[in-house]
């Protein structure tokens, strides 16, 4: 237990050992309105969060912070009135139900709630859906479109890396007519830690160190909750081609985006749209035409950089995105999240350095 702070939300962090429950203490240790009341961690409980994680030895708040076991109970008992499940996919919505059950509030930064449609969800993840009745209650947390619906749930299914990386850029477009959505393509490239703190032969450092590859096309799972919202933008069923890469760097996410846009529309319309858009979102940088994000503007932040051209030869547009896949792509948009969901400031301990 940390020392109480006056008016401070206390929070819980469930699988708070892997890389995006690591960035999420970190936040949240420098936040000023959260008090970190329990972790828990199946492999290390028991055990002092500095001594699992050197980095925090010495950090107010820190030293006396101990791993429990992951047991919803334990977690329900500890005061804390919000929960982060940072937990593998498919293992999140059997911690979700006590806990909502014991009428805490649950931000989970896996897919097992991003998805409305338990069919939808099976068909990418060749199962069924653990929790179907649950999905009628999950908010997507993409903030800058569903603010208010996250300030009213108690369940908050925060969006994957790739999929912010894609939605920021297009949901605007698609609303206002500026291209046309069967015309998707789309190409990121991720650092390694977006794959999780894991064994896995593919995941080693020499097997990733000095090499580049494509993996998971063309159904990876991020593509139902990629053409959900953007079929909910455009109003209409929309199809995208989508391939991520694995890149030899820890974070940062880079993504392309390659469409037509629609006829005749003038090149300052995009300009134009992005600043409706985005002038009051604290968190979306629009960098502007012919601009090229850079991964390294954005780790440690939760920001996401955007830029755009016009291809002269092709017609085609292409959009560009850059965000931490740790940041903005996992843990800063769940506390993004938590800051709305109990009325505080969305920037409230996301800018600082």
């Amino acid at each position: 237990m940390t020392a109480s702070r006056q008016s401070a939300v206390p929070v819980a962090v469930i699988g708070a050992s892997g890389y995006s429950g690591v960035e999420l203490i970190r936040l949240l240790l420098q936040h000023e309105q959260a008090e970190l009341c329990c972790l828990t961690s199946r492999q290390f409980a028991g055990r002092s969060l500095a001594s699992v994680h050197p980095r925090f030895q010495g950090i107010e708040n820190a030293g006396s912070l101990i791993f429990d076991p992951a047991d919803p109970d334990i977690v329900a008992r500890s005061g804390a009135e919000a929960v982060f499940l940072a937990l593998p996919h498919g293992v999140s919505a059997e911690f979700a139900r006590p806990l909502l059950d014991a009428g805490l509030r649950v931000i989970d930064l896996s897919d097992d709630f991003r998805v409305r449609d338990a069919e939808v969800y099976e068909a990418f993840h060749g199962k069924k859906h653990p929790a179907p009745d649950l999905l009628p209650l999950a908010v997507y947390g993409l903030p800058e479109f569903h603010a208010q619906e996250i300030r009213e749930t108690r369940l908050v299914a925060s969006p994957g890396c790739y999929p912010t990386s894609v939605l920021i850029p297009l949901i605007p477009l698609l609303q206002a007519g500026c291209i046309d959505p069967a015309s998707l393509c789309v190409f990121s490239l991720s650092g390694v830690s977006g794959a999780g703190r894991k064994a896995e032969i593919p995941l080693l450092f020499v097997e990733c160190n000095e090499s580049l590859r494509a993996y998971g096309a063309p159904g990876h799972r991020h593509l139902a909750e990629i053409e959900q919202e953007l079929s909910w933008a455009a109003r209409r069923p929309v199809t995208v081609s989508f391939t991520p890469h694995l890149v030899p760097v820890t974070a940062g996410l880079v993504t392309t985006i390659y469409t037509e846009p629609t006829q005749g529309l003038p090149l300052d319309r995009i300009a134009q749209v992005y600043a409706e858009a985005y002038d009051a979102q604290p968190f979306v940088r629009v960098l502007g035409e012919n601009a090229f994000p850079d991964s390294k503007h954005v780790l440690g932040s939760n920001f996401i950089d955007l830029g755009w051209i016009q291809d002269p030869r092709t017609g085609r547009l292409i959009l560009f995105s850059a965000e931490d896949n740790l940041g903005k792509g996992a843990a800063g948009q769940a506390v993004q999240c938590l800051n709305l969901m109990f009325g505080l400031p969305e920037t409230t301990g996301l800018l600082k350095i």
